[in-house]
């Protein structure tokens, strides 16, 4: 299965008619989902509760994109609260690495999924879902081996640790096709310099959403937060 098989008759800017929480763009692929913010932010919520005042905050900040990770108990949760209550918000499942959490994502109303590798059960799970997909490669063998399934944007993980900018530029030259949304070690320092890469559509990052923030409700603080990284936009 190839990324076209994920694309509709729509244009990238149509709208999904019907949506509970609001207008949303319909995605198409893994580079409708780059193209979303130039910072995806990366969450983990302790509750089920604080995901949604959380995610109006950061569309507020204007940030309409969010990936929840399914790295806590609350993650699938918070998947669901949020498609359902945040109008405005994209609302993408992170840390998927089983074929049955694609369909539970799926089922709970995450609009994309995002793994950090890419190994074939689970690879073949996820491009059999409706969903876009950005899957993790950290090496040159791993990100050709996506591209031979037929998907061009991808998440380039763990960044720093795999060779950071110097080794994704380097990729560009055999791989000009190919996109990426670094995620691991991008700080708020370094975020512009990941962007400034030819082949880079935005970054993940967990600075967005400071623990402490979360933890205290500082809602205002990650508005704060997501107004600057929004500027990052080039």
């Amino acid at each position: 299965m190839t990324t076209s098989s994920l694309h509709t008759t729509e244009s990238p800017g149509d709208l999904t008619p019907g949506d509970p929480a609001g207008s949303r763009p319909l995605l198409r692929d893994g580079a409708d989902v780059l193209a979303l913010a130039p910072v995806i932010p990366v969450v983990v919520v302790d509750t089920v509760e604080q995901a949604v005042p959380l995610a109006r905050a950061l569309v507020r900040g204007g940030i309409p994109v969010i990936e929840i990770t399914l790295r806590s108990a609350a993650g699938l949760g918070a998947i669901e609260a949020v498609a359902s209550q945040v109008e405005g918000m994209v609302v993408g499942a992170g840390t998927v690495v089983t074929p049955e959490q694609v369909r539970q994502v799926e089922d709970a109303g995450a609009q994309f999924l995002v793994t950090p590798g890419s190994p074939p059960r689970l690879l073949e799970a996820a491009l059999a879902s409706a969903l876009p997909l950005l899957a993790g490669a950290g090496t040159l063998t791993e990100m050709l081996t996506l591209a031979e399934a037929g998907l061009e944007a991808m998440k380039f993980f763990p960044a720093e640790a795999s060779g950071g900018r110097p080794y994704l530029s380097a990729v560009s030259g055999p791989c000009p096709q190919l996109r990426f949304c670094p995620t691991g070690g991008i700080t708020p320092e370094t975020a512009a310099a990941w962007l400034a890469l030819p082949n880079v559509g935005c970054v993940g990052g967990s600075w967005l959403t400071p623990k402490d923030a979360v933890a205290r409700g500082d809602w205002a603080r990650i508005e704060a937060l997501a107004a600057e990284a929004a500027a990052l936009r080039h």
